[in-house]
């Protein structure tokens, strides 16, 4: 979308200030539909850091995801210090819908450009394993 959608930038904004990490919501970007919920950016990162560190080949990467106390952010959401509207959505328990399966089964974390997303729904879809 060239011109990003106010309303998703205020409903991503709204999600940072309320440190809520339960607003469904289905975004369409560039190839995929992703369905899942929404997080603040903070919430987000300290996951991946988790995940990344509990990996023995991938626990070097989980740093980049940890703010240091002296960083400033990189400008990309107002969860990251950069004080600015939201650039970007934050998915957990996320899941790209194709055709009829929604991948990963468990759910994953995902970070989508506002400025991608084309149409979206407030609501989690569903998919069938059938």
């Amino acid at each position: 979308m060239s011109n990003p959608d106010g309303l998703l930038i205020d409903l991503a904004a709204k999600v940072e200030s309320e440190h809520s990490n339960q607003m469904p919501l289905t975004v369409v970007v560039p190839g995929a539909v992703i369905t899942g919920k929404l997080a603040p950016e903070a919430v987000w990162k300290q996951r991946v850091a988790e995940v990344l560190g509990a990996s023995e080949h991938l626990k070097g990467f989980a740093g980049v995801f940890v703010p240091s106390a002296t960083a400033a952010g990189d400008g990309t959401g107002a969860g990251d210090g950069g004080g600015g509207r939201p650039t970007h959505l934050y998915f957990h328990v996320a899941r790209i819908l194709q055709g009829s399966l929604g991948l990963p089964e468990t759910g994953g974390m995902y970070r989508v450009a506002i400025a991608d997303v084309s149409s979206w729904t407030i609501g989690d879809l569903s998919y069938s394993e059938h």
